[in-house]
């Protein structure tokens, strides 16, 4: 699995943060529901910069998958035609149908863009995305169920709930990600400052479309109505410095990752200079092409190994990662997640992603950026 140095956008400037693929998986979710919270953030976010190889302290690869957790399921929409997932889930199983045929189709026979002089040769593209609301939902692991889990923070699709199905985010596109192409909903559990309870909500949220692989044949779009979840949201370990699974600081020039000091518990880093916390978190790239969820929200996807992926996910397609930054620098008392508030440490962090793009950006997106190997931004190629 590729790891990679990035830059982290702040206020139009470029620091310098190391990505790698933070993977670990989870197995469920705990329960902490409290009242939706709502709002937008409007400080700058996070990515973009000059790539090169770099390790992250505590940074973990893929472990191997759980038993099953929460089943989930997906009620057809009314209508057809319009490239909306619509098959029903049978034991937690949802099968695709023929909107991922179509789409599938449409990209085979798409010509790539010419590449104009100067673009950079990272294959991927991306979303910027600002936080959007708070609710104790997870319409992935508890589909329907309002309440039923601990406070997520959600950034993207506006209308993301508990009951949101695949056609919602394709009817309800209201988003506060760039480009707005993407209808997809994200979501990591909330963090909470430890001496006060109060919420800190990310203040950049980039989600990369990536290639992890040195060779992009065989590659396919992200298809429409994929649930996925990366992380644990049981797992109850602490994160000292150099753990696996911890929050970095992001900072300017020369600096620690693991902060210039840690919290009393040594779960946190504090950051200094300008530095503040992130966090990374890097999904499957390979899917097993037919089916759009399975019951622990992990087996129909996996990760590539030795540039290829295995012969129960043969289909190669962009890997989401999540590049998260927060308006915090660390304190004493040090914080603690939705899913993880008895012992304070930052091992339960997880995320899920809901995707749903216009089928055409994702499609041309795939084979301009990731299938031809080229640096793309927002909205296209990147100079």
């Amino acid at each position: 699995m590729s790891i990679r140095k990035r830059g982290v956008l702040a206020g139009g400037a470029a620091a310098v943060v190391v990505v790698a693929a933070l993977v670990v998986y989870l197995s469920g979710a705990g329960a902490d529901p409290g009242p939706a919270r709502t709002g937008v953030a409007d400080a700058a976010p996070v990515g973009g910069g000059a790539a090169a190889t770099a390790g992250v302290p505590g940074a973990s690869g893929p472990a191997s998958a759980p038993a099953s957790a929460a089943a989930s399921s997906s009620a057809p929409a009314p209508a057809a035609g319009d490239g909306v997932p619509r098959a029903a889930a049978v034991g937690g199983w949802i099968p695709v149908d023929a909107a991922w045929k179509a789409q599938a189709d449409a990209y085979r026979s798409l010509a790539a863009d010419p590449v104009p002089a100067g673009v950079g040769n990272l294959p991927e593209f991306r979303a910027d995305c600002q936080y959007s609301h708070s609710r104790a939902d997870d319409p992935i692991v508890f589909p329907g169920l309002p309440g039923a889990s601990h406070m997520h923070s959600f950034v993207g699709n506006k209308a993301t709930a508990a009951g949101t199905t695949p056609a919602d985010l394709m009817k309800f596109t209201a988003t506060t990600c760039k480009p707005v192409q993407d209808h997809s909903a994200y979501w990591v559990p909330t963090l909470y400052d430890a001496a006060t309870g109060t919420p800190v909500e990310t203040t950049g949220f980039r989600v990369y479309y990536r290639s992890l692989m040195n060779t992009s044949a065989g590659q396919m779009p992200m298809p429409n109505g994929l649930r996925m979840i990366s992380g644990d949201a049981k797992k109850q370990q602490p994160t000292p410095r150099g753990a696996s699974g911890q929050f970095y600081c992001a900072f300017y020039g020369p600096g620690d990752l693991d902060g210039i000091a840690r919290s009393s518990n040594g779960n946190w880093p504090i950051c200094g200079g300008t530095a503040t916390l992130h966090f990374m978190l890097q999904f499957p790239d390979c899917w097993d092409g037919k089916h759009l969820d399975s019951p622990n929200h992990k087996d129909h996807v996996a990760y590539g190994s030795g540039n290829a992926c295995p012969a129960s996910h043969p289909v190669k397609i962009p890997a989401i990662t999540f590049d998260i930054q927060y308006g915090a620098k660390g304190t004493t008392d040090g914080y603690y997640l939705s899913s993880g508030k008895e012992l304070r440490s930052a091992s339960s962090m997880h995320g899920d992603a809901f995707v749903m793009w216009d089928v055409a950006t994702m499609n041309k997106r795939t084979r301009n950026c990731v299938q031809q190997r080229r640096t793309c931004d927002n909205y296209g190629y990147q100079k």
